[in-house]
């Protein structure tokens, strides 16, 4: 099975990170996108992290009606920071079945020169980019790079945050169950 592999901190996930997960299975080869939560980033700063189980039961709400989606936790189990490259050789190791494809914005995709092991990454594995404003793809690397023009909101994790903070609505956002339960739970309200 040729599975996307959706890497981020999903903190929360976000009907943005849902419309580029459905674009990529409607309009590439893609069976399946895996949302891999990732615990630690190692280029942002966890202070503002919700609890990692708390991101992976969010994503699980917003997917449970798709099965062509799948919430993973797999790096919860691996060394932290979580370094893209681990990831993916434990994935090749425990499920050697399948094949896969990163999905990844144009900022990441500009970044990617910087991540551990990037040319391991590169040489073994096709990138989905899909463009995010200001961020032009330059695949200046001999990456194996499919542009997708998937539709964009201009939503961020971070102004949900913000807005949960300060009282706000986030309905619409992220899903439905999403929002009840970070209303329910008080998520973010620090």
């Amino acid at each position: 099975m040729h599975i996307g592999l959706y890497f981020g901190s999903f903190n929360p996930i976000h009907t943005g990170h849902l419309i580029i997960a459905n674009h990529l299975l409607n309009s590439t080869d893609l069976e399946k996108v895996w949302i891999i939560i990732s615990p630690q980033n190692p280029f942002k700063a966890d202070s503002v992290l919700l609890n990692e189980y708390d991101r992976l039961h969010l994503v699980r709400l917003a997917i449970e009606d798709d099965s062509r989606m799948k919430a993973s936790d797999v790096e919860f189990h691996l060394p932290r920071p979580s370094y893209t490259v681990n990831t993916l050789i434990y994935l090749e190791e425990k499920y050697p079945e399948h094949t896969y494809s990163i999905i990844m914005g144009s900022d990441s995709f500009s970044n990617l020169h910087k991540w551990k092991n990037y040319e391991v990454i590169i040489k073994n594995y096709p990138i989905y980019v899909y463009k995010r404003p200001g961020f032009e793809v330059k695949n200046e690397m001999p990456a194996k790079v499919e542009i997708v023009d998937a539709p964009l909101l201009q939503i961020s994790a971070t102004e949900i945050r913000q807005l949960v903070k300060n009282g706000k609505s986030i309905r619409y956002l992220v899903p439905e169950k999403v929002n009840e339960e970070i209303v329910r739970n008080r998520y973010y309200k620090k």
